[in-house]
C-alpha cells in the first residue's frame, strides 16, 4: 500500500469525532483574548444554535490606552488598532475565522459586548 493509499483509508475510517462545548468555548476565549487584548480568564463566551450552525456571543472587556498617553499623543489610539468600535469589528472577524480554521466548526456569526476596559501599556505610535 502507498502513502497516499494509506492516508486515502485513514480518512474514511468509520466512527465520530467530536469537540466537547468546553474545548470550543476555550478556543473562543483565546482566539477573543488575542483579537481584543486581554486575558482569556475576562472572557465569557456562550454559544447558541443558528438554524444548524454555531452562533458565538462574546462578553469581554477591551485593552486601551492611558487616557493621559492619548491626550499627549492622539496617535496612542492608531497605536492600539483603532478606536473600540473599529477594533471589536474587526475582532469578529479574527474570531470566526481563527474558531473555524482550528476546530473545522461552521460559525454563523459572532457577536461582541465590550463589558469594559483595561488601561494597558503598549501599542505603537506610527
Amino acid at each position: 500500500m502507498s502513502v497516499a493509499e494509506a492516508v486515502e483509508s485513514t480518512t474514511s475510517l468509520a466512527g465520530h469525532n467530536r469537540i466537547s462545548t468546553q474545548a470550543l468555548t476555550s478556543l473562543a476565549r483565546a482566539a477573543a483574548a488575542e483579537a481584543l487584548g486581554v486575558e482569556a480568564s475576562d472572557i465569557r463566551a456562550d454559544w447558541a444554535d443558528d438554524d444548524g450552525l454555531l452562533a458565538l456571543s462574546i462578553v469581554a472587556p477591551i485593552s486601551i490606552p492611558a487616557l493621559t498617553e492619548v491626550l499627549r499623543d492622539p496617535r496612542r489610539v492608531q497605536g492600539f488598532g483603532g478606536s473600540i468600535w473599529d477594533r471589536s469589528v474587526a475582532a469578529k472577524a479574527t474570531i470566526l475565522e481563527i474558531v473555524t480554521r482550528l476546530s473545522g466548526s461552521q460559525l454563523s456569526r459572532v457577536d461582541i459586548r465590550i463589558s469594559g476596559a483595561q488601561v494597558t501599556e503598549g501599542g505603537r505610535v506610527q
